[in-house]
């Protein structure tokens, strides 16, 4: 209940997945080994299976997979006080307002923090994509994420100035660097204000130039809160929840009613709903998969919904059935060929025929596009534009792909930024392809949600943003004080640079409003 009231309902979805955690056989079956065999008591039996599973998490390639240790800790650790009658254990709070510093932070703790004391958080592990990250993002609060062991040294009551959209923490900042922030942050005040104020008003440029702005979405419940936050339309709907969050592998009808609720909530704006995009290192209730040492690179995404067509048809006859009348956009994750992208095509095909035999419609216009997250894909975006209706481009795993780097690995984060000039180019030269063949080219990573990428995504040429929900006011408030032409000027600029930092010094340096988001 407290995460439904304080994050939304949307993200109560992370602690809908925690519970299933407890219900997970292999590990319920490796705790009554320990108690039968060992002769141990629950208590230790449930950690020394906790902690097995964990580094089993831990030592994937995927880092979403790898994130996911912290929340089997945590999940464990909320039974641990069951078990030992400690109900309700909390973090203890400073009266006065503070920073929390921590080597990490589970998602419950963080949901629990009171926020008319905490200013924000700051921690020496994990990273972007953790829970605890997205919750704080919900929450409103400034975190900056996988800074290292050092900042555990700071001692308590030591002044800090922690800058979350710069991802620094200033540990004893002298009276300048402090004047500095506080002038900055009166500024993304006002900023923030007229954003919220004009956030369902459209994104244009003041050369009269508009970019159409979406939300990435992971449940029926966010769709409302992305409409509300000023959303024209979803431009990620992720349909991974309707298979992780139920005992079962859910039929045609539930996912054909899931995602007509959206599409419904969104009326005439559009709904790009992404294939399933899982791989051999989830679990799906009923279908065995293989395991794989490294599933990052391995049957996933599309892959595995060509080799599984019991996932795959169910799931694109729903998303017929549902886009009847309403702007549905299909969008096939992780494609990397062109023979790829004809099978899945071949199979949306055969859907279309049978559902007409059987007397049902089908949406008209049906929009059909490939998500470029394969470094391949955007090498190859020529070939691939020529056969879709639109590219979008995932960043997040196209930055990681890109420069061999895991984001949720901290000593080599930095590498895995948007800003690398590596990853900028295949964005140019993604958007360049599919213009070249009169198709949109679309941003959907979490890049498109930071207003200091906005400038430069502009220039690039992007014709649609989609982000996370929050981030919209602001994003839509950057593009409407940019001017096309400059952010063509400054995007090319950034282009010849050597790396992120460069790059982000010359956007704050020709565009300091987009600094204050």
């Amino acid at each position: 209940a407290r995460a439904l009231a304080e994050a939304g309902t949307s993200l109560a979805v992370i602690f809908q997945a925690q519970a299933l955690m407890l219900e997970d056989p292999e590990l319920l079956e490796r705790v009554r080994e320990a108690i039968e065999g060992e002769r141990i008591n629950a208590e230790s039996a449930l950690l020394e299976a906790v902690e097995l599973y964990a580094a089993m998490l831990e030592a994937l390639e995927d880092e979403h997979l790898r994130a996911r240790a912290a929340d089997v800790r945590d999940v464990a650790n909320r039974v641990l006080r069951v078990l030992m009658g400690v109900r309700d254990a909390h973090l203890a709070q400073p009266t006065e307002p503070y920073v929390l510093l921590a080597r990490d932070l589970a998602p419950s703790d963080t949901v629990m923090l009171d926020r008319s004391r905490v200013l924000g958080l700051c921690t020496a592990e994990g990273g972007a994509i953790t829970h605890t990250a997205i919750l704080a993002r919900s929450l409103g609060l400034p975190a900056v994420m996988g800074v290292g062991k050092g900042v555990l040294d700071v001692h308590d009551g030591t002044p800090v100035v922690l800058d979350g959209g710069g991802g620094r923490l200033v540990v004893d900042p002298d009276p300048g660097t402090v004047a500095r922030y506080q002038q900055w942050r009166e500024a993304a005040k006002s900023v923030l204000l007229q954003a919220q104020e004009r956030a369902h008003q459209p994104a244009v440029t003041r050369d009269h130039h508009r970019v159409d702005v979406l939300a990435n979405i992971g449940s029926v419940e966010a769709v409302h809160a992305a409409l509300e936050a000023g959303a024209e339309g979803v431009g990620l709907l992720r349909t991974e929840f309707l298979y992780l969050e139920r005992a079962a592998l859910p039929d045609e009808e539930q996912q054909y009613q899931a995602y007509r609720a959206i599409l419904d909530a969104c009326g005439a704006s559009p709904v790009v709903l992404r294939t399933l995009d899982i791989g051999g290192d989830k679990a799906l209730p009923h279908l065995p998969l293989r395991h794989e040492d490294n599933p990052a690179l391995g049957v996933r995404a599309i892959r595995l919904c060509l080799a599984h067509p019991e996932l795959f048809r169910p799931q694109l006859r729903a998303a017929l059935r549902a886009g009847v009348g309403r702007r549905l956009r299909l969008m096939f994750p992780m494609v990397a060929t062109r023979t790829e992208l004809r099978v899945a095509r071949a199979f949306l095909q055969t859907c279309c025929e049978e559902l007409e035999a059987e007397g049902e419609r089908l949406p008209e216009p049906l929009e059909v596009g490939i998500m470029v997250e394969v470094p391949a894909a955007a090498i190859m975006a020529d070939r691939l534009a020529c056969e879709v209706d639109f590219l979008s481009i995932g960043t997040n795993d196209l930055c990681q792909y890109t420069m061999a780097a895991d984001r949720a690995n901290a000593a080599v984060a930095s590498l895995a930024s948007g800003f690398q000039p590596a990853v900028l180019r295949l964005v140019r030269d993604v958007v360049s392809a599919a213009h070249r063949c009169g198709k949109r080219a679309t941003l959907c990573g979490e890049l498109a949600g930071e207003p200091l990428a906005v400038p430069l995504l502009l220039g690039l040429g992007l014709d649609e943003l989609s982000m996370n929900p929050p981030a919209i006011p602001v994003v839509k408030e950057v593009i409407r004080g940019l001017v096309l032409s400059e952010a063509r000027d400054l995007a090319c600029a950034a282009l010849e640079l050597d790396t992120p930092d460069e790059v982000q010094a010359l956007v704050r340096a020709q565009v300091p409003m987009a600094d204050l988001g």
